[in-house]
C-alpha cells in the first residue's frame, strides 16, 4: 500500500498528528492525500499514565483509555486514515521519491514518514541507528534517548515527534509535537504557504 505520509507510533504524538492530517481532507491541497499511522501501542507510556493536570481532559483520566479512545475518535471524525494494528515497523529503507517501510507482515512506501515512537531503549528500527543521540531534555540516569532533528526534521520527508524527537515527557509537549508536525506536512503540501487547521462552528 501506497501513502503520502505515514505515521509510526500511536501514542500521544502519533494520534495528534493523525488527527490534525486527517481534519485536512476537506482542504483541495489534501483531498487525495493517502495517510496511514501504524498503532504499535504496547511499549507506549500512555499504558501507566494518569492525568490529572492537562487542559481539557477530566482529572482522573487514565492513559490506558486514551489510547482505546483516540483510535475511536480517529476512525469516527476522519474514516480515511489507515489505521494498521498488530504490525511492528522493523526497518525504514530510503526508496526513490521516499521511504519503504518494513513491518513483521507487510511493507509499504509512503513519501513522508512520521516516527513517533516514545524515547526508550532500543530502538529496533533499521534505518534509525546513525540518528539515535542521547536524550538532550531527560534524566541522563534515565539514559532515554532521541533522533538529531532539527524543528522535527530528520531529513527530507522523514520526521520525528514527541519525545523521541527531543521533548519532554508531558501529554500536552507530545501531543503539540505531533499536530506541529502534521502542519509542517500541511503546509509542504499546499506548495509552501503556511498552513493549520481549525475547526469552527
Amino acid at each position: 500500500m501506497n501513502f503520502n505520509a505515514l505515521i509510526i507510533g500511536g501514542g500521544v504524538a502519533g494520534m495528534q498528528c493523525a488527527l490534525v492530517l486527517g481534519s485536512a481532507k476537506n482542504k483541495a491541497f489534501a483531498a487525495d492525500k493517502n495517510v496511514g499511522i501504524i498503532l504499535h501501542q504496547k511499549t507506549s507510556h500512555l499504558q501507566n499514565a494518569l492525568f490529572n493536570n492537562v487542559l481539557g481532559l477530566d482529572p482522573g483520566t487514565l492513559g490506558a483509555d486514551i489510547l482505546v479512545d483516540g483510535k475511536k475518535q480517529l476512525a469516527s471524525l476522519y474514516p480515511e486514515i489507515s489505521q494498521i494494528e498488530k504490525e511492528k515497523v522493523i526497518a525504514i529503507e530510503d526508496a526513490e521519491k521516499g521511504y519503504r517501510v518494513i513491518t513483521n507482515k507487510n511493507r509499504y512506501f509512503s513519501a513522508i514518514v512520521i516516527v513517533a515512537l516514545n524515547y526508550s531503549k532500543p530502538v529496533t528500527i533499521r534505518g534509525l541507528e546513525s540518528y539515535i543521540i542521547p536524550h538532550k531534555k531527560a534524566n541522563p540516569a534515565k539514559e532515554r534517548i532521541q533522533l538529531k532533528n532539527e524543528n522535527h526534521l530528520i531529513k527530507k520527508g522523514l520526521y520525528c515527534c514527541g519525545t523521541i524527537a527531543g521533548w519532554r515527557s508531558q501529554f500536552a509537549i507530545a501531543a503539540g509535537s505531533g499536530a506541529s508536525v502534521a502542519t509542517d506536512v500541511l503546509t509542504l503540501w499546499n506548495l509552501g504557504v503556511p498552513t493549520k487547521i481549525h475547526d469552527k462552528k
